[in-house]
C-alpha cells in the first residue's frame, strides 16, 4: 500500500482500533493457482505477539485452506471512507487547480497463516466471535443456546485460520494533506450528507 507521510498510521494502538472496528476482513492467499481471497470476521488478540494475533474461520469446502500458501498471507481491514468533490474547496475558487479525491481509512496486516481443525480451538474462536458481535445486543445470542451436539456438528463444517501479524501498512487519508479551509468545506459537504458513513468521515477530518 502507497504510505504518503501524512497519511500513514503509525500507533500501534490507533491501528489496532481501525482492525477490530473493520467488523468484516478479507484474507488474501498466494497460491500456486493464483491469488486467493476470503471475506471473513476475524478476532484480533492485542496481546500475542509484537504487532497481534488474528483469529478466524472459513467454510470447509472453501479451497484456501486447502493450498499451501506462498509467502506470507495479507488481512485487509478498512474503515469508513466517502468520494470528496473538488466543488467543496475554496482553492477552487482561487485557481480552479483541484481535483476530485477520496478520503478511507485502511489497514494491510501481514503474517504466516495457519489452518487448523481441531474442534475445541474452533469452539473458542467461534464463541469468541459470537460474544464479540452480540455484546451491543440488548438479548445477546450465545453458542452456548443451541444444542452441543448441533454445534459439534456445525464446528466440521468450518476450518479454523490463527495469523500472527509480522508487518503492518496502515493508511488514514482524511484530506490531511489540503489546507484547513479545504477540510472546512470536507467537513460541511460529508456532513450535510444523507449517507451516515459520509458524516462518520467528516467527523474524522482534523480540523487543525
Amino acid at each position: 500500500m502507497y504510505l504518503p507521510p501524512h497519511f500513514k498510521m503509525d500507533e500501534l494502538g490507533a491501528i489496532h482500533a481501525a482492525m477490530r472496528a473493520s467488523r468484516l476482513a478479507t484474507l488474501v492467499t498466494a497460491t500456486a493457482d493464483g491469488l486467493v481471497g476470503t471475506p471473513l470476521p476475524m478476532i484480533l488478540s492485542e496481546s500475542e505477539g509484537e504487532f497481534g494475533t488474528l483469529y478466524g474461520h472459513v467454510a470447509r469446502p472453501n479451497p484456501q485452506w486447502k493450498l499451501p500458501a506462498i509467502g506470507q498471507a495479507m488481512a485487509i481491514f478498512t474503515g469508513p471512507d466517502a468520494y470528496v468533490t473538488p466543488s467543496w474547496y475554496v482553492t477552487k475558487a482561487e485557481h480552479g487547480k483541484v481535483v476530485p479525491t477520496w478520503n478511507y481509512v485502511a489497514v494491510h496486516a501481514y503474517g504466516e497463516v495457519e489452518f487448523f481443525e481441531d474442534a475445541d480451538r474452533l469452539l473458542d474462536i467461534v464463541t469468541r466471535l459470537t460474544n464479540l458481535h452480540e455484546s451491543s445486543r440488548r438479548e445477546r445470542w450465545q453458542v452456548s443456546d443451541a444444542p452441543d451436539d448441533f454445534i459439534r456438528a456445525q464446528l466440521r463444517g468450518i476450518v479454523g485460520l490463527r495469523m500472527p501479524v509480522t508487518r503492518i501498512d496502515a493508511k488514514r487519508k482524511m484530506s490531511q494533506n489540503r489546507k484547513l479551509e479545504d477540510r472546512a468545506g470536507v467537513i460541511a459537504g460529508l456532513g450535510a450528507s444523507d449517507d451516515p458513513v459520509d458524516r462518520e468521515v467528516a467527523a474524522m477530518i482534523p480540523t487543525q
